[in-house]
């Protein structure tokens, strides 16, 4: 087997024993946030990533913008310091403007336009993951992705790549911090994962070029999760790839997943993760329509957040929306 791209860091940015998964503080929910023109792509991640319990306790914890020497936009402090307001705030709704202010040091999004959440949760990791690095950006892949985002969300996906002529292994990895998966057809989560793991032959122009027979050759090639994230995040593709409809399928998906049979190694223990966070989207097109997500909270009670509206709800209601991004944790 010849492998690819899994090299050791040559320094650990943030250890990973000082994450704590569990909430250090339980509270009552915090407050919801105001929709500022189509802001509610927005909203719906940062209450997603503000009920991220390990990242939560973090943030709380002020340990980033103690020793943050950035001038001007730091997405770590600007997390911060939302996070807080969020969770210890006795108004029912607060406005996220300084988010607003810097969407475009974010990523490409205007705050009078409407946006796609599963892009404002990627822009906003990489931005924070940015932060994190702040001066240790000469570091080696491997050890940047040590910091604290990646070590919550990171996980590492393996490309196993068969040839077909020779029967040649080559084996790739690839960091990864959410996982997208196809949905037409797949009438449940674990039938999306089944599909994401089966081999699939590679021919015609994705000819894959064999170290062994020196020259283009059909191939198979089975992508399996190779290291499991302490966060699973999962973007159930609701854009059709053809015709950029909006796929409105009921897709199944548990409160409690085990990642196991998706792993590399399918054998070992049961790697159970616990659903806390679901984005939904509501309209017929996906390039209009309204966001909206359901939380956990420390206390352990369901919310569903919608822009400035907070209610309690139960685990039922979660299970049976039509979901856009899943949040599992382990």
């Amino acid at each position: 087997v010849i492998g690819k791209g899994m090299n050791p860091p040559q320094k650990i940015l943030f250890h990973p024993e000082k994450i704590s998964m569990g909430w250090r503080q339980k509270r009552r929910p915090g407050a919801g946030l105001y929709n500022l023109g189509s802001t509610c792509y927005l909203n719906v991640i940062l209450q997603c990533l503000t009920y991220t319990p390990p990242l939560a306790n973090y943030l709380l914890s002020r340990q980033h913008s103690r020793f943050c020497h950035q001038q001007g936009f730091c997405m770590m402090c600007i997390m911060e310091d939302h996070v807080r307001k969020v969770l210890y705030s006795s108004a029912s709704a607060i406005r996220p403007r300084a988010v607003i202010r810097d969407l475009r040091f974010i990523g490409e999004f205007k705050p009078d336009l409407p946006g796609d959440a599963y892009e404002f949760l990627r822009c906003t990791l990489s931005a924070m993951h940015r932060a994190c690095l702040d001066e240790s950006s000469d570091l080696d892949i491997s050890s940047q992705e040590t910091t604290i985002i990646h070590q919550i969300f990171r996980g590492i996906l393996r490309s196993r790549v068969t040839c077909l002529s020779c029967k040649t292994v080559s084996d790739f990895y690839m960091a990864f911090l959410d996982v997208l998966l196809k949905i037409k057809g797949a009438l449940s989560l674990t039938i999306a994962l089944e599909d994401f793991v089966t081999p699939k032959q590679m021919d015609g122009k994705k000819c894959f070029k064999c170290s062994k027979c020196k020259k283009k050759v059909a191939a198979s090639k089975r992508v399996t999760i190779h290291h499991e994230p302490r966060v699973l995040t999962v973007c159930l593709g609701r854009a059709d790839e053809r015709t950029s409809r909006k796929i409105s399928q009921v897709v199944e998906y548990p409160e409690y997943l085990d990642l196991r049979p998706y792993m590399s190694d399918p054998d070992g223990e049961p790697l159970l993760y616990s659903l806390y966070a679901v984005v939904v989207h509501s309209g017929h097109t996906c390039r209009e329509g309204h966001f909206f997500c359901f939380t956990k909270a420390s206390n352990g009670q369901w919310y569903k957040m919608n822009d400035v509206t907070v209610d309690s709800c139960g685990i039922h209601t979660v299970l049976e929306q039509q979901a856009y991004l899943l949040f599992y944790a382990r």
